[in-house]
């Protein structure tokens, strides 16, 4: 039983966190289409700080699944 409180722990941190990375990135419209822009989808390349904060959402979403299934494979 401690195993699993342990993992519904991880998975309450690990949801708060891929909810706070999901909410500071930018979109890449934004509110140009509001205010007349063009609406043009754009190839958009990441970098820096951007890119990092992509790859730790993307970990922390596979990590979420894997979490999940654990939880559902020891019940």
């Amino acid at each position: 039983m401690h195993t699993m409180n342990f993992l519904f722990l991880l998975q309450i941190v690990v949801s708060i966190l891929l909810s706070l990375c999901i909410l500071v990135q930018q979109r890449a419209s934004g509110l140009s289409s509001v205010f007349g822009g063009s609406g043009e989808t754009l190839v958009v390349q990441r970098r820096g700080a951007e890119k990092v904060l992509f790859q730790v959402t993307t970990l922390l979403c596979a990590l979420f699944f894997i979490l999940a299934v654990l939880q559902w494979y020891i019940f």
